[in-house]
């Protein structure tokens, strides 16, 4: 849920809150095909306070109407130990959202403070769609990938039972060895739709026993139509993404 002004259809521009219109007609028509939702704080952060107040009726809007739904604030967080404590305060009581994504650059004690709040998800980034995950995840370090370690030290942090991670649709080649590392992880995958991932490689070497995937698609369901039908459209591409998972699943089974 990346809502850009710029891209939504021009007559939700007329509401008193465009974002939350927005938002709210893509939540009515796709519930049902959807286990979670994951706005992207960046695209709320940019509107100033109205965006934040967006952000918030949105989460309000999900928690009362579709307790069931997983929320994730996209939110790539991470920093010494105090700042983090006050972000997850913010993501996790205020907001109330199920879950966060974070950075480990800095270490333990940047993540460990989302840890602690044991009913909540963390959700780590551990090997990014972009391209420039390059210019750091996969360098060698004693003859070892960095994501690879990144992965390892991680498994070691309080109440890292709680952790999520982020790989890519993108880097499906890698998943068989992430899996080795933490074989019953769930694993948040963007990058499938719009940013060319492969979902049947990335269910191939990614799913568990238990599935253990939560594919994300953004921008190819939610901007599909820029007209009044947007939601409507936006419910079918959805639709049509859960079908190709469940012929997945299905033939795996």
């Amino acid at each position: 849920m990346d809502v850009d002004l710029n891209k939504i259809p021009k007559h939700l521009l007329k509401e008193e809150d465009p974002i939350f219109a927005f938002n709210k007609a893509i939540i009515d028509a796709t519930h049902h095909l959807c286990v979670a939702y994951k706005p992207n704080t960046a695209f709320y952060e940019a509107y100033g306070i109205k965006g934040w107040k967006a952000l918030e009726k949105t989460i309000k809007y999900l928690n009362k109407n579709h307790p069931e739904i997983f929320t994730i604030a996209d939110a790539k967080r991470g920093d010494i130990g105090n700042t983090s404590t006050m972000y997850a305060t913010a993501f996790f009581e205020d907001l109330a959202f199920d879950s966060v994504t974070v950075a480990p650059y800095m270490g333990k004690d940047s993540v460990e403070p989302f840890l602690s709040f044991e009913d909540k998800h963390t959700i780590m980034l551990a090997l990014t769609s972009n391209q420039g995950a390059f210019d750091f995840q996969t360098i060698l370090v004693d003859g070892k990938e960095l994501y690879k370690q990144v992965l390892e030290t991680s498994k070691s942090w309080k109440n890292s039972k709680n952790l999520m991670y982020v790989v890519g649709a993108t880097k499906a080649e890698y998943f068989a060895d992430i899996r080795s590392i933490i074989p019953d992880s769930f694993l948040l995958v963007p990058g499938v739709g719009a940013q060319g991932g492969n979902l049947q490689d990335v269910c191939k070497y990614g799913m568990t026993d238990a599935v253990g995937l939560l594919i994300n698609s953004s921008r190819g369901i939610i901007y599909a139509s820029n007209k009044e039908d947007f939601a409507q459209t936006a419910a079918l591409k959805a639709e049509e993404l859960q079908r190709e998972m469940a012929q997945i699943l299905s033939d795996q089974s």
